[in-house]
């Protein structure tokens, strides 16, 4: 059948079975915005801000597990949407951008709104496409919603010329696809995973480091499986969190910079590291020359280019952390001793009795931790929870229950200040009866503050707890320990009354500085229905630890207070 090139983007995203949209129009993406109005199989969500239009729609992706849709327009519209690019890049979550782009005659002629999207979007997309035709679409879109969710998954910009959006071309969308230069591989070389269920049975201190990718390849049943078959201890990077429970006496939390203690210490003793698709971030390995210096690695992951890229791997799996793990585990239940780990196991319990993950709570000034600590215990598995970036997000981190994959949605490898509510924002659209909380700082909340009025408006309830210490938290930190305490535009002491803000926006806001208050205030923040803002009062030098300094070892962490004070 014939259609425009606009049509044929409605149509393929019908095939793909997209119910949810955002973005932002302007003059070069009119032709597809026009027929997006006359479509009836998709909402498409209005943000105020590309960035949130991007950021929402990668909310969405990490919240349900399926593609991420938005729209913008050429010129400032793309470049706008380029922090929300990277964002989903870093942390490859799949989503589709199409951008608007001025008619092809006049690309190259430094015409109104037009900008080298493409060139642009090359090194933080998973693809990207400039269509130069309109019969060029089906084949286009199709490789774009594939190469998106499939291998280790990533955004894919599709850059479309005015001229092109209303170009008539024949219109067969492919069923399948096949790219020669393209084709991930799932299943593990089974040789290699033999070699590794050999090094398990024989480690005599193992852990298993859990990454991002377990989320993504949806792998948490069988990663329990396996952990719980071995009765080996576990640590979990920040985007893996939720994998294990709290309850799991397995789980040793969260490894890295702000990692607790006994992850630490597993990590750095350990004599075999089972690594399940994690990055090797620097945030978690510290001083390369000494992490986990006495360790075999075995690595699993989709994406045979992280495979080595950091750190020397002894046992090299490519393939999907499920598909690798059904081969797996039943070679490793044959063998298994548990016994064999008893004194290992012993060791990292006393590590964790003797530095907890822990906080000094008071009833004078309201700590963060405290006011994570109780938003779990009153919602635990109701809630959706995202962060912005900053102190708030690792106190997150560290004191929310979390208790299901996906649960949590953070900016993890390029830390967007800004993406927290419209990541919420597009959670709820995902998950319409889960409550939506959105941790901030007062920082971070009015770089995006603008899409109160798109959560307003649509009848969404993200709740926007402010932890609020009238500093960028984190860099204070920072600059507290490494720069002799010289605060350079770290203060923020001219703030907005966060109440008549949201209330500006047609929604609910509460400002607390007791247990009693916040308590109170969360509850009326979920009965209200409405956008709230959650500003507590915090106390005001509060620290995030353990910390490792930059380039320090994974062993050398400043517990306490009084550490960092002489840091």
């Amino acid at each position: 059948m014939e259609l425009t090139g606009a049509q044929m983007v409605i149509e393929a995203l019908r095939h793909e079975g997209i119910t949810t949209a955002f973005g932002y129009p302007g003059g070069a993406i009119l032709n597809v915005y026009d027929e997006i109005y006359k479509q009836d199989f998709f909402e498409h969500i209005l943000t105020r801000h590309e960035q949130a239009a991007i950021h929402a729609a990668d909310g969405y992706a990490r919240a349900s597990g399926k593609v991420g849709m938005a729209f913008v327009t050429s010129g400032p519209g793309f470049t706008n949407a380029i922090t929300g690019l990277a964002t989903a890049y870093t942390d490859s979550i799949p989503m589709i951008v199409i951008s608007g782009q001025v008619p092809s005659g006049l690309i190259g002629t430094d015409a109104f709104q037009e900008i080298d999207a493409v060139g642009i979007s090359r090194p933080c997309t998973k693809h990207n496409y400039l269509v130069k035709k309109a019969s060029e679409l089906p084949r286009i879109l199709k490789e774009a919603f594939y190469i998106a969710k499939s291998g280790r998954p990533g955004p894919v910009h599709i850059d479309i010329p005015k001229d092109v959006t209303a170009e008539m071309a024949n219109f067969e969308y492919p069923d399948e696809i096949s790219m020669a230069t393209y084709k991930p591989t799932y299943k593990g070389n089974m040789r290699q995973i033999k070699k590794a269920a050999e090094a398990i049975v024989k480690a005599k201190k193992p852990v298993f480091y859990l990454g991002g990718g377990v989320v993504l390849s949806g792998a948490g049943e069988a990663v329990n499986e396996l952990i719980d078959i071995t009765q080996i201890p576990a640590v979990e990077t920040l985007m893996a969190l939720g994998t294990l429970k709290p309850e799991n006496p397995m789980r040793l939390g969260m490894l890295g910079m702000h990692g607790e203690y006994a992850a630490n210490m597993a990590m750095s003793e350990a004599d075999l590291m089972i690594a399940l698709a994690p990055r090797f971030d620097d945030r978690v390995t510290g001083k390369l020359s000494e992490f986990a210096k006495h360790a075999k690695i075995i690595h699993v992951d989709i994406d045979p280019s992280s495979i080595g890229k950091i750190v020397a791997i002894d046992y090299p799996i490519v393939g999907d952390v499920n598909e690798v793990l059904a081969e797996l585990t039943p070679l490793v239940r044959e063998k298994i001793d548990t016994e064999r780990y008893d004194t290992w196991r012993n060791t990292l319990k006393r590590y964790r009795e003797i530095h907890p993950q822990s906080y000094i709570d008071s009833d004078e000034v309201m700590k963060p931790q405290w006011v994570i600590q109780k938003t779990g215990e009153m919602l635990g598995d109701k809630a959706i929870i995202s962060t912005d970036v900053g102190q708030h997000q690792m106190w997150t981190a560290q004191f929310y229950p979390f208790s299901f994959q996906r649960q949590f949605l953070t900016s993890g490898g390029l830390g967007t200040m800004g993406f927290g509510l419209p990541a919420a924002l597009g959670a709820k659209f995902a998950f319409p009866d889960k409550v939506s909380i959105n941790f901030s700082g007062d920082g971070s909340i009015l770089m995006n503050i603008q899409d109160l009025m798109t959560a307003t408006e649509h009848k969404k309830p993200v709740i926007n707890i402010v932890l609020n210490n009238n500093y960028l938290g984190m860099v204070r930190q920072w600059q507290t320990l490494f720069y002799e305490d010289r605060l350079a535009s770290s203060v923020i002491e001219t703030q907005p009354d966060f109440v008549k803000l949201v209330e500006a926006f047609g929604g609910v806001g509460y400002r607390v500085t007791t247990k009693e208050e916040f308590e109170a205030a969360l509850n009326g923040a979920i009965e209200h229905d409405k956008v709230a803002i959650i500003e507590v009062i915090i106390s005001r030098r509060e620290q995030v630890l353990p910390m490792i300094p930059t380039g320090g070892a994974l062993y050398n962490m400043i517990l306490t207070d009084s550490e960092a004070n002489n840091a």
